[in-house]
């Protein structure tokens, strides 16, 4: 998507004041075994927090808290924004509902800050229908604004910041930094600003990936704030608005779009190899003869997140998911399948010991 001049940011003009930033909810990194193969917890950060491909995204935007709620104005940016990541030829919908027990990525606009979980864990961690996935801090009538939506939906398809990937090579100076994002309008802790600003993201998270300055994951800086390179000691670094080439293809490849493929059928009792690289999916589709309880298996070395939808009028709705990537089990997922009834499994793969040596199967 080329970016029309007029969006060019005006830099003076941004910089006239300080800007809020996102606040990343501070959050460990997931544990995995010591004696893990290296290669092989390199592609399981790589793709861990990012969506089966092909999945519906309910979004919900909160009317009660009062302080939670907001205009339609700024409802619309933040619908124009998943809007935007859909043009993009991308295998993921968003749909908005009005049950927030059906959404996935649940938004409020309380002021002050604006955050987001990161990809899957606004279901692996926030169980609470009544609690926020995502919020929004500020007006998003702005070009800064229209940015901060777009941002923030990045996180919650699995994108984390792009100023701390390893290979940007910044280096900060500390103390002007932490001096920084102490006052107004961010009033960051320490630990709020070491984990969104100084911390360095694994490198597995970005697979070797080189700095996208553009990217709109990346903060904007004001001078001073950048040891190396040396230019952004007397300027700021000021991404362009909106999404930038790299981001698009990122998205693309993470969430191609969908083929119109006839899909494999799983069928009981009968195997089907898994023949994809790391990274890649394969969706199959299941139409029981007889209701009844079913398993679906994993077989082999390999890692995998599997999940379960069933087709309602058009729409996969979600069942049952399992990620068993980074242990010795296999991803497993038992649910009673009726008659009748149409159901997707996708399968996402992570790491795969040898080429081929893999399997589901479905009794």
């Amino acid at each position: 998507m080329a970016k029309s001049k007029n969006k060019l940011r005006d830099n003076e003009k941004t910089l006239s004041k300080k800007v809020p930033c996102c606040s990343l909810p501070v959050l460990p990194d997931r544990q995995l075994n010591d004696n893990l193969d290296p290669k092989r917890e390199f592609l399981i950060r790589y793709i861990e927090k990012k969506w089966v491909n092909h999945t519906v995204l309910h979004y919900y935007f909160f009317n009660t808290p009062k302080p939670w709620n907001t205009s339609n104005t700024q409802k619309n940016v933040v619908r124009d924004s998943f809007q935007e990541w859909k043009n993009l030829g991308i295998g993921l919908t968003f749909i908005e509902v009005n049950n927030p027990a059906e959404a996935e990525i649940r938004i409020g606009f309380q002021s002050g800050s604006s955050w987001s979980y990161v990809g899957r864990d606004a279901i692996d961690l926030v169980h609470n229908i009544n609690q926020r996935t995502m919020n929004f801090g500020w007006d998003l009538t702005t070009i800064y604004g229209r940015d901060t939506a777009l941002h923030e939906i990045g996180h919650a398809l699995g994108f984390p910041h792009e100023h701390q990937n390893p290979n940007a090579g910044i280096i900060w100076d500390e103390d002007e930094v932490y001096s920084y994002f102490k006052g107004s309008p961010n009033f960051w802790n320490r630990d709020t600003t070491y984990y969104n600003i100084i911390r360095k993201i694994l490198p597995e998270d970005v697979a070797g990936s080189q700095w996208d300055k553009d990217s709109i994951m990346h903060y904007q800086f004001e001078a001073g704030l950048i040891d190396f390179p040396e230019k952004y000691q007397k300027q700021p670094l000021i991404p362009e608005a909106g999404l930038s080439n790299i981001d698009i293809k990122e998205a693309r490849k993470f969430y191609p779009k969908r083929t119109k493929k006839k899909l494999p059928k799983l069928k009981p009792y009968l195997s089907e190899l898994v023949r994809i690289s790391p990274g890649e999916q394969i969706d199959f589709l299941i139409q029981p003869e007889v209701s009844r309880k079913y398993i679906m298996q994993t077989f082999g070395s390999i890692d995998t997140v599997m999940v379960l939808f069933e087709d309602i009028n058009g729409e996969p709705v979600y069942l049952s998911g399992d990620d068993d990537s980074g242990t010795n089990f296999n991803s497993m997922i038992e649910n009673r399948l009726l008659y009748g009834r149409t159901y997707h499994l996708r399968l996402r793969l992570y790491y795969s010991e040898r080429s081929g040596h893999g399997a589901v199967m479905l009794w």
